[in-house]
């Protein structure tokens, strides 16, 4: 195994993952503008994010167990391409349901792309596995903030028509990807760096409560992600403004993705996780009650206690289900996001039921769940060595 992280393979990576997540980022900023253009209630606005959630996550783990079973380099470039393509031309559907299935043909390219590219990123990483994928969560999270920021400024300037130049940095990355194949494809363990991948590793139990915490804490994430730029034209604000927010929150993310990675390789997995958990509610807490800077500082931080973990998360799956890592990374950031998805249109229920507010309210309490989950989770430090399995690549 490899003791550095590969520098090009990580670029290339996180910006498959930067463009992957381009696209996925932008939906949320689009959703008012949906929500105007149809005269959508907050569930079927919120109905949106549970498609793609539902595309973009639960369907991952059968990308992952093919890319188990037989190898799918060439997933991450299909992948980029399609979520990127769908995305933008959903932003001129002339109806809801267009959207809805465009939506969902964006969602399947983000579901194909991340086992795959997660896979290899681990592959690039060398020992150094929670910083590598620390870097590659960077470009996940900086695509996910730039794609409000995107559309912010293109749907002002250009109305939901001029949403179809969202495509074009999937499409430019698509390529570099193609470009590059023979290259990343090096990075499948050979005869001479690997041991057999067995189960004697696996901890199914581990696996099970690390996807429960993140069903949980990915039900508070995307009821966020959906619902600040709606609260805060409640509140009188533009959409500009709520998008610059979820950006702010997406953006600050990534300095927690900086700091979590190493931190986990030095001081282990878990309680670096169980920090960010702990930190979460109050900071929810503190964006509902105070809004204003201190608000937006509040949000700040909650993103990144949360963003900042996600590549912690993905290695933790990997070490608990080492003879599978494909699989593995499509349940971390896949089923169990999709789940964490449904509660999307819970709160969408509640919002038109009660009011916004109480939506917001359960974000900030839900994630106590998390927290006494963590609690029983077993240190990944005990766990083998990460074991990588050969792939062929046509």
């Amino acid at each position: 195994m490899r003791a550095a992280i590969d520098k090009r393979a990580m670029v290339l990576l996180s910006g498959g993952h930067l463009a992957t997540d381009f696209a996925n980022g932008a939906l949320p900023a689009l959703l008012p503008y949906f929500k105007d253009r149809f005269g959508l209630s907050y569930t079927l606005t919120a109905l949106l994010m549970l498609a793609s959630a539902a595309s973009s996550s639960v369907i991952q783990p059968l990308f992952g167990f093919l890319s188990d079973r037989r190898g799918a380099l060439w997933l991450a470039p299909a992948g980029v391409a399609v979520a990127a393509a769908g995305i933008a031309l959903a932003a001129d559907a002339p109806s809801y349901w267009l959207v809805f299935a465009l939506v969902v043909c964006s969602g399947i390219g983000v579901a194909a792309f991340h086992p795959e590219g997660s896979k290899f990123a681990a592959y690039a990483s060398g020992r150094r596995r929670a910083s590598g994928m620390a870097v590659f969560s960077i470009g996940g999270n900086v695509g996910f903030a730039l794609g409000p920021l995107a559309v912010g400024v293109i749907v002002a300037a250009h109305g939901l028509r001029g949403g179809l130049a969202l495509a074009v940095p999937g499409l430019v990355v698509a390529a570099l990807l193609v470009a590059s194949h023979r290259y990343l494809a090096s990075f499948a363990p050979n005869g001479e760096e690997r041991t057999a991948a067995t189960r004697d590793g696996d901890s199914p139990r581990g696996l099970a409560l690390l996807l429960g915490i993140i069903t949980v804490r990915s039900f508070s994430w995307m009821g966020l992600i959906t619902f600040i730029p709606l609260w805060e034209v409640s509140l009188g604000h533009s959409k500009a403004y709520g998008n610059h927010l979820l950006a702010l929150m997406l953006l600050v993310g990534g300095i927690g993705t900086v700091v979590a990675g190493p931190a986990a390789d030095r001081l282990g997995r878990r309680p670096v996780l169980m920090a960010s958990m702990i930190a979460a509610p109050p900071l929810v807490v503190g964006f509902i009650v105070f809004g204003g800077v201190a608000g937006a500082i509040c949000l700040a931080l909650f993103g990144v206690s949360v963003v900042g973990t996600f590549g912690v998360t993905m290695v933790m799956s990997q070490e608990y289900l080492p003879s599978r890592i494909g699989t593995a990374s499509g349940l971390s950031i896949g089923f169990s996001i999709g789940l964490g998805g449904i509660g999307a249109v819970a709160l969408g229920a509640l919002a038109d039921s009660v009011d916004l507010r109480a939506a917001l309210w359960a974000t900030a309490l839900v994630p106590l769940v998390a927290i006494v989950l963590g609690l029983r989770l077993p240190s990944s430090r005990r766990l083998p060595e990460l074991r990588l399995q050969p792939v062929s690549e046509s």
